[in-house]
């Protein structure tokens, strides 16, 4: 471990380690060389994933290893023809799964009918940790990818697809491959408006949007992607100033996630 010295500040502006900087030079990556992906590669990168913290120790995730190419043209149409989806050496459909703790209940003569919202957040907590576990364990290895949301489009088409019984259902996909390709890396919000001591500050906000606008718009505009001055605001306005996956909670109860 190392330590990087601000000096205007004459503070340690950050600590250096393997981990840490790969999650600084973390990339979507959506174009893959032809090389294989092995399989004792993939069991590697969940095997170490299974490891992630879990509530109470019920570890309910699962994950379904795609490789076969039907079965990813259909989940590419299913996430929004995302053809990333499609080319991909490897898909991880990561997901959340109640079938172990139906099955404790079940021995001790009760069941999970009555399953609410805390469960279905505990589980899809329990996921998302196992998967960005998977994804950081892929990274320091060299492999990259990025996340599918887009598998909650349908959730009930993604499930018959990957063949998920009832109480699992897909929380995200996993693009992974060799990179054929990385991006100019994306600028994230700034740090000290991410950030509250104590107490959160209410003041932050404004002055976070406005700089952030600006420097998205700076971003995209250096790699040739036409944009609006407001480019985060005016995105994120555009993309959720109405509802979205109005079908996800009836979908969800269908595949015994009730979130009540």
């Amino acid at each position: 471990m190392s330590v990087a010295i601000d000096s205007a500040s004459g503070k340690g502006a950050s600590l250096e380690s393997e981990t840490i900087n790969h999650l600084h030079n973390r990339v979507s990556v959506r174009k893959y060389a032809s090389d294989p992906v092995s399989t004792e590669i993939i069991d590697a990168v969940l095997s170490a994933s299974f490891r992630a913290p879990t509530s109470s120790n019920i570890q309910a995730y699962s994950v379904v290893v795609v490789r076969d190419q039907d079965t990813k043209d259909k989940l590419s149409v299913l996430t929004g023809n995302q053809k990333h989806v499609a080319i991909t050496p490897v898909f991880l459909a990561i997901c959340a799964d109640l079938t172990g703790m139906e099955g404790a209940l079940a021995r001790h003569g009760h069941d999970m009918e009555d399953n609410n919202l805390e469960i279905g957040l505990v589980s899809t907590i329990d996921a998302s940790l196992v998967g960005m576990s998977a994804y950081l364990a892929a990274d320091s290895l060299g492999l990259h990818g990025l996340m599918i949301g887009g598998v909650r489009n349908d959730v009930k088409a993604v499930a018959k697809v990957l063949g998920l019984p009832r109480r699992v259902y897909c929380v995200f996909g996993m693009c992974l491959g060799w990179p054929a390709e990385t991006p100019q890396q994306k600028p994230r919000m700034p740090f000290e408006n991410m950030v509250h001591h104590e107490k959160y500050d209410t003041t932050k906000r404004d002055a976070q949007l406005d700089a952030y606008d600006r420097e998205l718009a700076d971003h995209y505009r250096s790699s040739g992607k036409d944009t609006t001055d407001a480019s985060w605001t005016d995105d994120i306005d555009n993309k959720f100033s109405e509802p979205r996956r109005e079908n996800l909670r009836s979908g969800l109860k269908d595949l015994g996630f009730d979130f009540r």
